[in-house]
């Protein structure tokens, strides 16, 4: 994995030099660093990491400067990308200057490249890229883009995955990158069938990490549960409920203990700590002695005496 943070002083010296001295170093001619206008090359700050894995590169970055290709890129190339737009916004150029498309924040474009074209991006854009094979998905994209929501379960599943994989790709054996790699290419393919196959072994990882996430921004929710991550994340609770089983822990036992967890930060809050009784109806717990019961059973102390044993 390549990660740069020029947006910092002292991060990236060699400014934009630096960065393409890493890309070329990281990904050689497989994956051509866009020609990128003077402009872009001379105020360049930018912070990202980059991933290969065999005929795939993933890659994220945060645009602090604005982004702009050369007005004529050209060359030919031969892959499907994706592009997920998390803030901001990412133009697209099109053949002799048709089909142009913008991608706005929450939304993303997976659609296959015949040649290099013009795209900007405003400052302050963060979006995530995959270069994938088009052997792979040019059969179900024909000459169509893909376009939805970034939040789509299709999607969740897919930068799940793709998060893992920055996260471990240099400790992974030969096997690992394997799977790491198909199973890349199968959810590209579902988000371009806007379906997945649930039953397939090598996407609980990816559906269990994506069900964490999801589960982790609802946990003050009254209605969070197996059914509601399952519905979101479009597949079945045995479905969900076999893909933690994995994990050695349940998706009710998850739930649980992130509550516990987020619970127990709050009592160590240096200030405006909250009462055993306003915290057991902020994280959802039944009523206090409930609360109480699982947390001393997590961590060997009633609540009040963990705030007492931590300082504020």
């Amino acid at each position: 994995m390549l990660s740069v943070d020029s947006t910092v002083p002292g991060g990236a010296p060699r400014g934009f030099d630096g960065f393409r001295h890493g890309w070329e170093g990281r990904f050689g001619d497989a994956f051509r660093l866009p020609t990128l206008s003077p402009g872009t090359i001379g105020d360049w700050r930018v912070r990202g990491r980059f991933t290969r894995v065999r005929d795939v590169a993933a890659m994220e970055v945060h645009c602090a400067s604005a982004t702009h290709s050369a007005d004529r890129p050209g060359g030919d190339e031969d892959q499907v990308r994706m592009y997920v737009v998390r803030t901001g916004a990412w133009r697209l150029g099109g053949p002799r200057g048709r089909g142009e498309r913008t991608v706005p924040a929450g939304q993303f474009l997976l659609r296959h490249v015949g040649r290099q074209y013009a795209f900007e991006a405003a400052p302050h854009t963060s979006a995530q890229f995959l270069v994938l094979p088009s052997a792979a998905l040019v059969p179900l994209l024909g000459n169509r883009g893909v376009t939805g929501s970034a939040d789509s379960a299709e999607m969740r599943l897919l930068t799940a995955h793709t998060n893992m994989v920055h996260a471990t790709v240099a400790d992974l054996g030969p096997a690992g990158l394997r799977a790491a790699h198909s199973t890349l290419i199968e959810l590209a393919k579902a988000v371009a069938l806007r379906q997945f196959d649930d039953v397939e072994p090598q996407l609980a990882p990816a559906l269990t990490q994506a069900a964490k996430d999801l589960a982790d921004s609802h946990l003050t929710d009254p209605e969070l549960s197996p059914v509601l991550l399952a519905r979101q994340l479009n597949v079945s609770v045995r479905t969900l409920q076999r893909a933690f089983a994995t994990t050695g822990e349940s998706v009710t036992a998850h739930i649980r203990h992130r509550r516990l967890e987020e619970a127990r930060l709050a009592l160590t809050a240096p200030y405006g700590r909250l009462s055993v009784s306003e915290l057991a109806a902020h994280w959802q717990f039944a009523d206090s002695s409930h609360f109480i019961r699982a947390f001393k059973k997590r961590y060997g102390l009633t609540p009040a005496a963990y705030a007492r044993s931590t300082p504020r």
